[in-house]
């Protein structure tokens, strides 16, 4: 079972590696294509735009439950792969760069949310452990565009594409040779058009839910925002030139090991708790961040960066282990999806925000607005009837 393990977490780095590619090379592609600075957020909205459709008709249609998991991973990454090669054709434009972006979010789709699903039919007992490295390697994989880019900053920025794309028709191939369908997999056999909504009807479902939603409002605004971040601290501190695709690669990564860490001691702890304090602390970041985003001290700059990555992703597993357990079991699958679907359409919502406001406010100010998601999702978790498995 620790090979299963090790083969799910590692295919599941490679395949989300297209999931930043094109956030890794916006200032390359920004330059050729004589975009604005509000690309950036365009581009991340369509990649998560395209994951929230895939994540709806996935789970509108059963897939996951309806069919072999292996099998729905393995072509949803050589899809996504694909697409993403789309970014580099030549005589490309923005607009058709937007609708490759969002084709590949839309296959991701069928990597992520199954990816846990394939997870979650191996391991019942110590799910949390065994979402916590799946998590990781998301987080690893979604950072390493950045280390790719740093790395390969001497050959033309489409490198970062190709290796991408490569990694993703890798972890498809993994997936398919080395892990079939699990033991606890129950194949459904047929569609059910509201299966997807069954879960919502269980209260501790839709609290575990809402708590996942706040957490979503604040994560990937702040790793589609933290390049800018870097960049405006060495727009403001002229005498530091912090290396912006590495620090972005190294902030993002530390999360990885945070996710491991959470599931371990949310098997001592219980989920929610861990959830609960993870939560908590990314929310004081919000909130502390004009201090620290504009302090003179690239250290302390640094370190609470470092903070708020490994605060804001360590309860993600955990929620996602909660939403499992908490979810109708024949539907697991069509469950986690459209709590995927759900969480990634308020990141939408979040980035824009975001996006916006840099233009009507000082961006000393702009991420305390990230605290509104955590600040619902702690009151959700805490709600006098909140009673899930833990």
């Amino acid at each position: 079972m620790k090979k299963i393990l090790l083969f799910i977490v590692l295919a599941q780095f490679f395949c989300t590696s297209v999931w930043f590619a094109g956030n890794s090379i916006i200032s390359d592609i920004s330059k050729a294509l004589h975009l604005d600075p509000a690309f950036l957020g365009h581009i991340t909205s369509a990649i998560q735009f395209g994951f929230i459709s895939g994540t709806l008709v996935f789970a509108i249609l059963s897939i996951a439950d309806r069919f072999s998991p292996s099998k729905v991973f393995f072509v949803s990454a050589l899809l996504a792969g694909l697409f993403n090669l789309g970014i580099i054709i030549p005589g490309v434009a923005g607009t058709e760069i937007l609708l490759f972006r969002f084709l590949t979010g839309f296959f991701l789709a069928g990597i992520y949310p199954v990816g846990m699903k394939i997870a979650s039919d191996y391991f019942q007992t110590g799910l949390g452990k065994s979402l916590g490295f799946l998590v990781g390697a998301l987080v690893i994989g979604t950072a390493f565009p950045h280390l790719i880019k740093d790395i390969t900053s001497t050959l033309p920025w489409k490198y970062v594409v190709y290796i991408t794309t490569l990694l993703s028709a890798a972890g498809g191939l993994m997936i398919v040779l080395f892990v079939p369908d699990g033991p606890y997999h129950k194949p459904g056999s047929k569609i059910q058009l509201t299966a997807f909504l069954r879960g919502f009807s269980n209260r501790d479902f839709r609290s575990v839910s809402f708590g996942y939603f706040g957490h979503m409002w604040e994560l990937y605004t702040f790793w589609a925002f933290l390049p800018v971040m870097l960049a405006t601290y060495n727009t403001l501190n002229t005498e530091t030139n912090l290396n912006v695709p590495l620090f972005s690669f190294l902030v993002i990564a530390a999360g990885g090991p945070a996710c491991v860490l959470g599931g371990l001691l949310s098997q001592k702890f219980g989920a929610k708790n861990i959830a609960a304090i993870a939560l908590a602390i990314s929310c004081s970041c919000c909130i502390l961040s004009p201090i620290f985003l504009f302090s003179h001290s690239s250290f302390a700059f640094l370190i609470f960066l470092f903070v708020w990555s490994v605060s804001v992703i360590a309860d993600s597993p955990l929620f996602s282990t909660l939403v499992a357990k908490n979810a109708p079991e024949e539907t697991r699958g069509t469950s986690l999806t459209i709590v995927n679907c759900i969480g990634f359409s308020i990141t939408i919502i979040s980035i824009q925000c975001i996006n916006i406001l840099l233009t009507k406010l000082s961006p000393q100010y702009v991420y305390m607005f990230l605290a509104i998601g955590p600040i619902l999702g702690l009151l959700a978790l805490f709600k006098k009837e909140f009673n899930v498995t833990k």
